[in-house]
């Protein structure tokens, strides 16, 4: 996320707000930029890391809204949703979810969508434009990022399943982000720098795609996420 000078939204507006990220420093970068309530309007009531952590804090403190990272350790921002599906559902004071994640892939867009968020936000999204999407959710409101949503509307106009990439599914969900950034031409340490871990890690990952979709390179590697969309 880069960095801005948030506003509040409206004269005296506030809104209550859990962080959910299994980056310790995402969401110290994120409560630094939007949780100064007297500037903001905005009040990070808590903070958690994975499923169990962010079911029990969000249910301990019932927030307006949740900023939700879509990879998570325990089941992911899916199964966040699934879980808190009576607090989405509530007749008073319903609670409210916004995707916040590093992933722009259409399969993690529309599966949180599915799982009941009201939007999705990417991390490269400014202060300013982070609160003013937190505001819009609280109202309601649908928020996405720049083309996400078009992925949103493909997917519920079609009325078919979409069809499964028996080879992609072979991939676990870090692996297929490892996969889009090497096909876009990201070098390890700029990988590294995105998803939050080690150059080693990249390259474990990027070993285990290989040999997982019997490639041989990173070239063969970008060939085949072209021909599939990934890109």
């Amino acid at each position: 996320m880069t960095e801005d000078n948030a506003t509040t939204d409206g004269a005296g507006r506030r809104v209550r707000v859990v962080l959910v990220d299994d980056h310790r420093m995402f969401r110290t970068g994120v409560q630094a930029e939007i949780g100064e309530t007297a500037r903001t309007g905005v009040e990070v009531v808590g903070e958690a890391a994975d499923v169990d952590q962010a079911v029990t804090v969000i249910t301990a403190t019932r927030p307006e809204v949740v900023l939700l990272d879509v990879h998570l350790p325990g089941g992911g921002g899916v199964e966040v949703l699934r879980r808190c599906a009576p607090l989405m559902a509530a007749a008073e004071n319903p609670v409210r979810f916004l995707a916040l994640s590093v992933s722009d892939a259409a399969e993690d867009v529309i599966g949180v969508i599915r799982g009941g968020a009201r939007g999705y936000v990417t991390k490269t999204i400014t202060g300013t434009d982070l609160v003013d999407s937190v505001f819009r959710v609280q109202d309601g409101d649908a928020v996405f990022s720049p083309r996400l949503a078009g992925f949103v509307l493909d997917a519920f106009a079609s009325t078919d399943a979409p069809p499964v990439d028996e080879d992609l599914d072979r991939l676990t969900q870090r692996e297929r982000e490892v996969l889009r950034l090497i096909a876009r031409g990201y070098a390890y340490k700029e990988i590294a720098k995105q998803l939050f871990i080690s150059v080693k890690t990249v390259e474990s990952h990027v070993s285990a795609v290989l040999r997982k979709l019997q490639l041989s390179n990173r070239h063969e590697l970008t060939r085949w996420a072209t021909a599939r969309r990934l890109v």
